[in-house]
């Protein structure tokens, strides 16, 4: 009998392509792809609710008269320029960490460190960002269950939400748009920092000379398409909060 194997059962032995063929792919980062196509469900199941809410109610509030300050700079007058500016530095995150994987691709122990580094720097201002937008909201009277004219009656509601609106007045649609915010992007923040300290314990486990050790950084790739993932989640949670 032939003891033969075939191309098709042969093992992948490299460090990059392994796993078994025909996947030609490594068994973790199969793994995380079933991970990340979990995630993104539900990111998508809370982005489509906020889109059925926000096109059933027949007026909504304006993200511009929202988001236009810059905390501790200004309080008005520059809309959307605060989370731009906290985009650019997730997006940038994102660059860092290819040249990371890059890095690693090549064994170059140091610039693994140094993008890393950068990396990690980039999510810690995201989230600290993030902290100050929703501290600012909840000041403005947003919050979970609450907006600016919670407890309030009559007229007084009208013009505690005035500023707030383009057109007609809607609680409903305020208290909907507060309620809304604060958990998609307190689930986002969450997967940002979950982010933040696998990216941390990479960066340990470089240092220790982890990899060196193993012949390759495929744990760095591994961790890089989560990091990417919640990257391009908030270009959707950007254009649904913020543009649309």
């Amino acid at each position: 009998m032939s003891t033969t194997v075939s191309q098709l059962d042969k093992v992948k032995t490299g460090p990059w392509n392994g796993g078994k063929s025909p996947w030609n792919l490594e068994y973790g980062k199969i793994m995380m792809w079933f991970f990340l196509v979990g995630d993104a469900f539900t990111f998508s199941a809370f982005l489509v609710y906020y889109g059925a809410q926000r096109f059933s109610h027949p007026t909504w509030p304006d993200p511009d008269k929202i988001f236009q300050s810059i905390p501790g700079i200004a309080e008005h007058g520059q809309p959307l320029v605060f989370v731009g500016l906290m985009t650019f530095i997730l997006i940038m995150s994102s660059v860092t960490m290819v040249l990371a994987v890059e890095a690693g691709h090549r064994n170059q122990k140091n610039e693994v460190v140094k993008w890393m580094l950068w990396t990690i720097l980039g999510g810690i201002c995201f989230v600290g960002c993030q902290a100050i937008e929703w501290t600012h909201l909840h000041h403005m009277g947003f919050w979970f269950g609450k907006n600016p004219a919670t407890g309030l009656e009559g007229d007084a509601i009208k013009t505690a939400l005035l500023p707030y609106f383009t057109h007609d007045i809607s609680y409903t649609s305020a208290l909907q748009f507060a309620n809304l915010f604060f958990t998609i992007t307190g689930f986002h923040g969450f997967n940002v920092t979950v982010g933040i300290i696998l990216n941390i314990i990479v960066l340990c486990m470089t240092l220790n000379n982890t990899f060196e050790n193993r012949g390759s950084y495929l744990m760095i790739e591994k961790v890089g398409l989560y990091w990417h993932f919640v990257d391009l989640v908030w270009v959707f949670v950007f254009t649904f909060f913020y543009l649309i």
